[in-house]
């Protein structure tokens, strides 16, 4: 897995850093079987001595990350001892700073939640009260899962792009006014107390799709990730991509209808201007279709309309179900483009906003994707909704910490060589 930057330790992090890439190789193994894998199947899976699977076996059950769950075989020979990852071995706390709502969880070491708050993000133009806001939060659903501090590896945050990856910096975000270069890392480290990572809010929900999503989240795909905005996140080959800066994913000025509304880019029909959920909110207000008297602009107050637009379409309004549909079919273009340059196998779709449209999606998208694929004659691709559920960003925020803390990385191996 690609290297993010963190802070320096602090309290709550006094578990041994792994630096050992074998030992992380060996427990990413037994975390990608659900069932367990012997100490032979380890060996015959990374190319490894029985012997030295055997020493870093003994580390991984002494540092309690996994345990040995009974054994297995059938005829001849001795039967052998299954290992699993230990659920209680370690934890992560993750945020998902949303421009409507901020959720968070506890997460245990093979990606169930422990304990899970909401609160809808402070309004203003203050980053520094929502900070405070979160920090507070964040030690009231700690204290609440029980969880000993000493066993929780960090904070992950999973944050509206862009992002300034390696200073953990937040750089103007759309609907989060007076958040422009706002050092969200160093701030959250300070006022919690833990180390923490800072990923782009899309990146995020694909870690969480490998981590925790099951069969969805295994080989090479993108994430198309429904919120405020519409990005990617994207995993080929079981590694998450994500760019030089950090910043990979940015669809937000792919051309899906050259009639279109015009965007601040310049151009016309961008996805930007035509499929986000304040562009159909605002159509359909337009249209009579929802009452326009709303008194802001606000991530919460778009989050209602759309949901209502969405309900609307649900219970058979014409009108509505035809916003939907055709952002379905201009979504789709753009999925096309990512699909076509990347060559994936899948596409997941999830995110705050993900649930009203998920039907409608799912009955057009597959279908305009074969259409328009360059590989469609050698393999299809599949449509799918996330396997995480609908908290997806802060699982995935939490599932940061984990994969940088035990995710084998070929960057170890650099710094110890």
């Amino acid at each position: 897995m690609s290297e993010i930057r963190q802070s320096s330790p602090r309290r709550g992090t006094n578990l041994p850093r792994m630096g050992d890439f074998n030992l992380t190789v060996i427990l990413d193994a037994i975390r990608r079987t659900s069932g367990g894998l012997s100490r032979v199947e380890l060996a015959q899976i990374v190319g490894l001595s029985p012997q030295t699977i055997s020493n870093i076996s003994r580390r991984l059950l002494d540092q309690n990350l996994i345990v040995e769950a009974g054994k297995e075989g059938s005829g001849p020979g001795k039967p052998r001892t299954i290992l699993r990852l230990n659920p209680k071995g370690m934890y992560a706390v993750g945020v998902h700073l949303d421009p409507a709502v901020t959720t968070f969880v506890v997460m245990d070491l093979v990606g169930s939640v422990v304990q899970h708050a909401r609160i809808d993000t402070p309004g203003g133009n203050d980053p520094s009260a929502v900070i405070a806001t979160i920090a507070a939060q964040v030690a009231r659903v700690v204290e609440e899962s029980g969880v000993d501090r000493d066993r929780i590896a960090g904070l992950g945050v999973a944050a509206p792009g862009p992002i300034d990856l390696d200073n953990g910096t937040v750089v103007d975000p759309p609907l989060l006014p007076g958040w422009d270069r706002v050092e969200l890392r160093n701030a959250l480290s300070e006022a919690t107390g833990y180390s923490v990572l800072v990923d782009k809010d899309v990146t995020s929900a694909a870690v969480a799709e490998t981590w925790a999503g099951g069969p969805s989240g295994a080989g090479s795909f993108v994430f198309m990730y429904m919120g405020t905005g519409i990005g990617c996140g994207i995993v080929l080959n079981d590694e998450v991509i994500r760019g030089t800066s950090g910043n990979a994913g940015e669809i937000g000025h792919i051309m899906v209808d050259p009639d279109g509304p015009p965007c601040d880019c310049g151009l016309r029909g961008c996805v930007k201007s035509s499929c986000i959920p304040q562009v159909l909110v605002a159509e359909a207000e337009a249209a009579g279709i929802l009452d326009g008297t709303r008194p802001g602009n606000s991530g919460a107050e778009v989050q209602q309309s759309f949901a209502r637009l969405c309900e609307l379409a649900d219970a058979g309004d014409e009108r509505a179900v035809a916003i939907i549909d055709k952002s379905a079919t201009l979504v789709a273009r753009a999925i096309s483009v990512v699909t076509n340059t990347l060559d994936v196998e899948r596409v997941v779709f999830g995110g705050p906003f993900w649930s009203g449209m998920a039907d409608r999606f799912l009955a057009k998208v597959p279908a305009l994707l074969e259409a328009n694929s360059a590989a469609r004659l050698i393999h299809p691709i599949e449509v799918v909704g996330t396997g995480v559920g609908e908290d997806v960003g802060a699982i995935g925020a939490a599932s940061l910490v984990l994969e940088h803390t035990l995710a084998p990385r070929a960057q170890r191996l650099l710094l110890e060589s």
